[in-house]
């Protein structure tokens, strides 16, 4: 669990970021709001100045509305800013959604996004730890926690204690599986995070994800055909699954069922056209199903989407593949 000491700390880097803009939340007297967005904009943020967040925000929810994007933008900051302070959640949420409708790529908008949410997650974290702490969900809060920091197996009594109280809780086995495959690789791995996406399953058969891992085990063991049997049903359950058509067409090419292959691959390299390998799988298919034109076109894609991922990564040189046979 978050501690409280982490929670204090938390709380005055947050306010620390607030104090240049002297948002102490100190009551005010009451101030009488213009009609006019713009005004209201200019007037609020003459508030927040002075500090009084709480006469402030009224006026800055009604400036909103101004035209002016500039200061649009920074009535929406100062209003985050402010409810933050207030503990006003959904004034602060709603003017977040706004910023980052209007202003997605602005360093300021993401900057104060990233604080608050986290700030957010933080007030409802302890909350939780706080009003149910019995709760399976302050456990598997706990577990994730512990799962992050990379402690294991702390991490996986938390799982299993929910578990032993809560046998048919959905989601919990397919964490297990994860935390598993998430440590030093051990001669039992694959078999016990196996045995944990199965039972997952038999809870939740609508688990894609847990339909996908198993592929993935399947297939990194040349077990093709079971992995075809998990990639497909991963895609049944979510068509746009790009991971699993992708793993699906690389098991059918494995597995020399060339022809089949295509139409998952197909539709992986329009959900990902960026990567390369994708290109490389689907021209291998068209090639060994005797379509040479479209294999050479896959090719050439192969290659440009090669030459882009170089180009991100400042490198260079000849990315050119060998066409397949």
């Amino acid at each position: 669990m978050l501690t409280s000491a982490k929670s204090r700390l938390l709380a005055s880097l947050f306010l620390t970021a607030l104090l240049p803009l002297g948002l102490s939340g100190r009551q005010a007297r009451p101030v009488s709001p213009p009609t006019d967005p713009s005004a209201s904009a200019e007037q609020g943020l003459a508030l927040v100045e002075k500090g009084e967040c709480r006469s402030a925000l009224p006026l800055l929810k009604k400036g909103a509305r101004t035209p002016d994007k500039d200061l649009a933008r920074r009535v929406g900051l100062a209003t985050v800013r402010c409810a933050m302070l207030l503990d006003q959640t959904d004034a602060a949420v709603a003017a977040l959604l706004s910023l980052n409708r209007e202003f997605p790529h602005d360093p300021e908008v993401l900057y104060v996004t990233t604080h608050a949410y986290s700030d957010l997650s933080t007030q409802a974290s302890l909350r939780l730890a706080h009003d149910a702490p019995s709760s399976y969900q302050a456990h598997e809060l706990n577990a994730e926690s512990l799962e992050l920091q990379g402690k294991w197996d702390d991490a996986e009594k938390e799982y299993r204690a929910i578990l032993e109280k809560n046998p048919d809780l959905p989601g919990i086995h397919f964490r297990l599986a994860r935390l598993i495959l998430s440590r030093p690789p051990a001669p039992a791995t694959t078999e016990d995070a196996r045995k944990e996406l199965d039972a997952e399953l038999k809870i939740d058969p609508s688990n894609a994800d847990a339909e996908y891992i198993l592929g993935e085990l399947a297939r990194q063991q040349q077990q093709y055909p079971e992995a075809i049997s998990h990639f497909q049903r991963a895609v049944k359950l979510d068509p746009d699954f790009a991971e699993a058509l992708r793993g699906l067409g690389m098991s059918l090419n494995a597995g020399n069922q060339f022809a089949e292959a295509i139409a998952p691959l197909q539709q992986y390299v329009k959900l990902r056209p960026g990567d390369p390998a994708g290109h490389y799988q689907l021209a291998i298919a068209f090639a060994r199903s005797g379509r040479k034109e479209e294999a050479d076109r896959e090719m050439a894609a192969q290659r440009a989407a090669d030459e882009a991922v170089r180009r991100a990564q400042g490198q260079s040189g000849d990315p050119s593949g060998t066409p397949p046979q």
